[in-house]
């Protein structure tokens, strides 16, 4: 980022800074970030900075934490492209790519900020987000890295994490201290050896192995799901009434998982009678 650039973006600060201190009293009631300082271990130069990173464009105050949303996207992928340069010599571009993308997806950063807590600090006028929140918390339990597509993800969340990460690179215009603040918090870091398949593509790259045709019957308006036929035989369902994406992954994912075990029981039993015919 050019030197003109930084400059640019700290003026705007200072008309923030204006914006801000005339909206008065409607910011009363706002959590305070005294707290938030404290769980990314970094104090900031420009408090003005953390304060438009945590506010919402709901919130109406004539700024937001979109500008430092789309600071940070750009920053974070350049952090992680240049440590997993470095981490794996031997990945060519493509694998690359795609583990990156794992580390800075909605999801991955969404649960960075419930794992830390930063979401009790987003200033805004969502009334639907709190609920969100509490069920997305819920639902990852069941998957402790990521699930792939398989839960609503508040993209709030990830905009939030994102902005706190454009707020510390201005603050500091180094990458290295923004590294240094943000890599643990966005522990664990997907690596190669975790790294999962998307349900689709794994439950499509099994049946070709073994020459099955899968069908995806779209049932998302009827009832909010989708079926899934391997070679006509019905072997998965899912459901999502908020997004149909997630139901078509989530039927995926439960025709993978019946597929694996079908295959399996059909492999024992296909070496059982070939023992016995030894």
């Amino acid at each position: 980022m050019t030197a003109i650039t930084i400059e640019a973006l700290k003026e705007q600060q200072h008309i923030i800074q204006q914006q801000s201190q005339s909206a008065g009293e409607s910011t009363q009631s706002l959590p305070s970030l005294d707290e938030v300082e404290q769980i990314l271990g970094y104090e900031f130069n420009n408090k003005r900075l953390l304060e438009e990173a945590f506010t919402h464009a709901s919130l109406g105050l004539g700024f937001s934490n979109e500008r430092l949303e789309y600071v940070g996207d750009s920053v974070l992928n350049l952090l992680f492209t240049k440590q997993q340069f470095f981490e794996y010599p031997d990945l060519p571009p493509g694998p690359l790519t795609r583990l990156r993308a794992a580390n800075v997806d909605t999801e991955k950063l969404a649960r960075a900020a419930v794992k830390h807590g930063l979401h009790r600090y987003l200033r805004h006028k969502k009334p639907l987000l709190k609920e969100q929140i509490r069920q997305f918390s819920e639902e990852i339990q069941r998957y402790p890295v990521h699930s792939n597509g398989l839960v609503d993800v508040p993209k709030a969340l990830a905009d939030l994490v994102e902005s706190t990460i454009g707020a510390v690179f201005i603050d500091t215009n180094s990458l290295h201290v923004v590294w240094k603040v943000f890599k643990d918090l966005l522990e664990p870091i997907i690596r190669r050896e975790t790294l999962k398949i998307h349900p689709v593509t794994q439950l499509y790259e099994v049946c070709q192995k073994r020459n099955l045709k899968v069908k995806f019957v779209d049932l998302w308006k009827e009832s909010t799901g989708f079926d899934v036929f391997v070679d006509d035989q019905l072997v998965g369902r899912g459901k999502c009434s908020l997004k149909k994406e997630i139901a078509h992954n989530r039927a995926a994912k439960d025709a993978l998982d019946n597929i694996l075990r079908i295959l399996d029981e059909k492999d024992t039993n296909i070496n059982i009678v070939e023992e016995r015919n030894v």
